[in-house]
């Protein structure tokens, strides 16, 4: 049996989201009472394993709490209880670069990968062939403010997967650019798990998940509902969502 890559025990993650103001204010007037805000308890004691060469697709309905699971996988999100356990450091897949409005599209690539780790050195043999992957061609010396969305979702996804990572984690990030683009994307992160220790990957296409996940998970109202072989997992979401009035 592989070495645990992920070990995950009883996480609880709560979070305050606020209502509109004048909606609270109202709220305060009418009733005497209400403070604008609410606390949202995003997963309720979730545990699991993952094992090194694991490549585990996480599913749910929207605000099911799988991408609060990622953030708190990757340390962006603390647990209000319970432990995350990681063999390495997870990176998730779009977030580990900002993007610098008003620098160039080259330079956002240079702070982008040595901010993700890369050595000078690296940076210095790989910038043409990461500049090359974005197909941007001139705009490249352009600043990222001129950028279409389009275009800036190419320059982040090639500044996102430059440095290989023990431990993937995607949020719905596949579905960048155009047909062409989008299926160099696919190709790109299929290599990316030939040679990564482990993968967790948020998505709605379960084409895409049974494409490239050999296990499932599925979380529901924070709560896990399934852990297993990646086809019944999903026969079993897709079942109790066929039979939701």
């Amino acid at each position: 049996m592989n070495p645990l890559s992920v070990r995950v025990r009883d996480l609880h993650v709560e979070y305050e989201v606020f209502t509109e103001r004048r909606a609270g204010l109202r709220q305060r007037m009418v009733t005497g009472k209400g403070s604008g805000r609410r606390v949202v308890h995003a997963l309720k004691g979730v545990s699991f394993d993952v094992r090194k060469g694991d490549a585990v697709g996480v599913i749910g309905s929207n605000g099911s709490g799988k991408s609060t699971a990622l953030l708190a996988l990757a340390g962006l999100l603390p647990p209000t209880s319970g432990e995350i356990l990681v063999a390495a450091e997870p990176k998730l897949l779009g977030v580990g670069a900002a993007l610098i409005g008003g620098a160039t599209g080259l330079r956002n690539i240079r702070l982008g990968c040595l901010a993700l780790g890369m050595t000078s050195e690296e940076l210095d043999d790989r910038i043409e062939e990461i500049v090359a992957f974005t197909e941007l061609g001139e705009a490249i010396e352009r600043p990222l403010k001129t950028y279409s969305s389009g275009m800036r979702a190419r320059l982040h996804f090639a500044i996102s997967t430059a440095v290989q990572p023990e431990i993937l984690l995607i949020d719905e990030a596949l579905a960048v650019g155009d047909r062409a683009f989008r299926q160099k994307s696919r190709e790109r992160i299929e290599n990316m798990l030939a040679n990564a220790g482990t993968l967790m990957l948020v998505s709605h296409s379960m084409e895409e998940i049974t494409r490239l996940c050999n296990r499932g998970i599925w979380i529901e109202k924070g709560v896990l509902r399934a852990d297993g072989p990646v086809k019944d997992v999903i026969a079993e979401y897709t079942a109790a969502s066929n039979a939701t009035p």
